[in-house]
């Protein structure tokens, strides 16, 4: 029997992104990343837009100015797919409400929850607040209202609102038929990690 030598896969490494990622959070422009690399900004502009393959060592002092471990650039990136049938059911303490957490349980940057409203559901009798930064809520189907210290926003479907999740605030489902809504938090409330 012959040997079969491998070939070259057809799907190259892209690494620029990282890269350019990693130079972006940092507050590097290509200019002053060229000078701390004694390369030049055209050089770098191709790398970071995957259009040249740098050398292992070129490749090594990038990552050492932007002190970034050259293996990160090659790993493959966490997808997790969590399906509606899959998600786990939750309760925030609203009254009518079927709730499922439709990001995964240990995603603390993150985190999505769906809601079927029943008729005249609600958040409960008082204004609360969510320990969170930012809340995005998405009506995808019926009417919903949101309610704050000092007024009322009527949603329809298709509409979203933003707010501090520290905001006083409470929900309701005013109508006779079901709601469907997407809450965000950002960052995850909790994130339900053991």
């Amino acid at each position: 029997m012959r040997p079969v030598h491998p070939t070259p896969s057809e799907n190259r490494v892209r690494v620029g992104a990282r890269l350019r990622a990693s130079r972006r959070a940092q507050g590097l422009t290509i200019e002053q990343l060229a000078s701390a690399t004694s390369l030049t900004k055209g050089f770098i502009s191709r790398v970071e837009r995957d259009e040249t393959s740098p050398s292992v060592a070129t490749l090594l002092t990038i990552c050492e100015v932007l002190s970034l471990p050259i293996g990160t650039l090659f790993e493959a990136s966490e997808t997790k797919l969590v399906t509606l049938a899959d998600a786990p059911l939750i309760n925030m303490g609203g009254r009518g409400a079927l709730e499922r957490m439709v990001t995964p349980r240990g995603e603390s940057k993150i985190q999505m929850l769906r809601s079927t409203l029943q008729p005249e559901a609600n958040g409960g009798d008082k204004l609360y607040t969510v320990n969170c930064d930012v809340e995005v809520v998405h009506l995808i189907s019926g009417a919903f209202e949101i309610q704050f210290t000092d007024r009322t926003v009527t949603l329809a479907a298709g509409d979203t609102i933003t707010f501090p999740g520290r905001e006083l605030h409470n929900w309701k489902n005013p109508r006779t038929v079901d709601a469907e809504v997407l809450w965000t938090l950002v960052p995850a409330a909790w994130s339900g990690a053991v």
